[in-house]
């Protein structure tokens, strides 16, 4: 089943620039699908796809003449009369990739659309080639709305200003089944529970056999193994680097190094306090979250709580900037979106939370506050991930 990800519609209006569109995210996220499904958008003949995982694909790039290259690409199918589009999957796989696109895009009327499952490679790769020449666009797991039309959920109300319980009631079910599977296609798509729960082993095996001991240099691959674990136990918590770097053995920047390439690698993400000109408030270290509630559910024992606030994150970030908010006495503000939206996460909300919100949020100068329910409640300020 073919899913049209929401992501296409911020790189659409892209596609008849001259720059090229680099696609990167997690492992089996939808990268190789949504790059085959602008590969049938495009109205052209003259347009070739190249899986660069398969040995046989990177031959055409081992030239050291890169007109050579695009003579190779011309044994494809490319022509060589008018504009030509070259989709490229798993570019990290061609370490000079970069220098080669930028030259063919100088030489020739090529437009290269990309994608690749790290930004802690593709990032630093492309930042000095394509300086200005580039749109770089992060694809996540399907985020609850995805999930609910590759689900053929009914279709939302198109208003929903306060959701009945009825309409709670339609897609709670929904809702279950993404907290505890999670948003991976290929795990959605599964139609039983057993087949579900292999395919997120297949996912965290691959990751960590491709992107952690195929890509990364680290020595102690050991050690990157037992902190995936102990990071998913802490999924929504806030990060003891001390701690962690003496549970696992290792030095603080060793430590350090380790959460980086776990960030560029897109399976955890690290948010930075809210701070304003007038905070004299202590400064939190970051709060972790994990790529995908179904993993976590699967490698860990987090609290419902947590599992729920990890899903809650990971939707919302797609629509900007997201940071947390805390005080010294404790009052905390869970998510804060571009610096103007208050967001605090609970399983049974109640009014006391929402007037502790309006209260911090409006004290913060945030333009709105919401609570977002787990479980429904007749309150106008709560909000839920189907109508986030």
């Amino acid at each position: 089943m073919l899913i049209e990800r929401e992501l296409y519609k911020s790189i659409t209006p892209l596609l008849p620039s001259p720059e090229s569109i680099v696609i990167t995210g997690m492992r089996r996220v939808g990268k190789t699908t949504l790059l085959k499904y602008i590969y049938d958008q495009i109205d052209s003949h003259n347009k070739i796809y190249l899986d660069l995982e398969n040995p046989r694909n990177q031959i055409y790039f081992q030239e050291m003449d890169y007109d050579a290259i695009r003579k190779n690409l011309e044994l494809l199918g490319l022509k060589n009369d008018g504009r030509a589009y070259v989709f490229l999957d798993e570019i990290q796989w061609i370490k000079q990739l970069p220098s080669i696109v930028k030259y063919l895009m100088d030489t020739y009327p090529i437009k290269f659309i990309l994608s690749g499952s790290s930004s802690f490679y593709l990032k630093n790769q492309f930042s000095e080639s394509l300086a200005g020449r580039k749109y770089i666009f992060e694809l996540y797991p399907l985020s609850f709305s995805e999930f609910l039309r590759i689900r053929n959920a009914p279709p939302l109300p198109d208003s929903m200003a306060q959701p009945s319980l009825a309409i709670y009631t339609t897609y709670k079910s929904f809702m279950e089944e993404y907290l505890k599977y999670g948003g991976f296609p290929g795990v959605v798509l599964k139609s039983s529970d057993s087949e579900k729960q292999a395919a997120l082993d297949d996912i965290f095996t691959s990751y960590y056999q491709l992107e952690v001991l195929q890509f990364s240099d680290f020595r102690k691959s050991h050690k990157i193994r037992d902190l995936l674990f102990l990071l998913m136990e802490r999924t929504g918590s806030h990060l003891d680097v001390q701690k962690l770097a003496s549970t696992l053995g290792i030095a603080r920047q060793t430590l350090m190094d380790y959460l980086a390439f776990l960030e560029g690698t897109y399976f955890i993400k690290i948010i930075k306090p809210f701070t304003t000109s007038r905070d004299v408030e202590i400064r939190k270290t970051g709060k972790l979250y994990v790529c995908d509630p179904g993993l976590v559910r699967q490698f860990s024992q987090v609290d419902e709580g947590s599992l729920f606030e990890n899903a809650v994150y990971w939707n919302l970030q797609q629509k900007g900037n997201i940071n947390y908010y805390q005080r010294k006495n404790g009052a905390e503000i869970d998510f804060v979106l571009a610096n103007k939206q208050a967001y605090e996460v609970k399983i049974h909300p109640e009014k006391e939370d929402i007037q502790k919100l309006k209260l911090l949020s409006s004290d913060l100068g945030m333009e709105s506050a919401h609570l977002i329910g787990r479980e429904y409640v007749p309150m106008q300020e709560v909000l839920y991930l189907f109508n986030l």
